[in-house]
């Protein structure tokens, strides 16, 4: 089992940025993909990005590209969200994922390939 452990929400004003960070613990061996998603209140949880572990392959949500980077210290076993310009759409609870198959772009967006999940933490973007 690999426990998560999210850091780094806040407030923030639109416009602004802020760095996520997920520290992955327990059987890091077994990781293959690492994910961010997020869920705001009254709606389904959503894919944010996924980087595969060895960094080659990152993957991103339309909404996010070019705003948010995914990037990885494996030899922290910690994964991190770049998130800049950020919107008050972005509001959101933010939740790290392992995997410990590989994935694709065409699944890598899809929640049910993660097995382990983090607590969350509450981004909020006011305009």
């Amino acid at each position: 089992q690999v426990q998560l452990v999210e850091s780094g929400g806040g407030l923030v004003q639109a416009g602004g940025s802020l760095r996520l960070s997920c520290a992955a613990s327990g059987r890091t061996f077994s990781i293959k993909v690492m994910g961010w998603f997020h869920q705001a209140p009254g709606k389904e949880r959503e894919f944010v990005a996924a980087i595969v572990w060895n960094g080659v392959s990152r993957y991103y949500a339309d909404s996010v590209k070019g705003r948010f980077t995914i990037s990885r210290d494996n030899a922290n076993n910690t994964v991190y969200l770049e998130m800049n310009n950020l919107k008050p759409e972005d509001t959101a609870a933010y939740y790290c994922a392992a995997s410990r198959i590989y994935c694709s772009v065409y699944d890598c967006n899809q929640d049910n390939i993660y097995s382990d999940w983090g607590q969350g933490t509450q981004v909020t973007v006011s305009v």
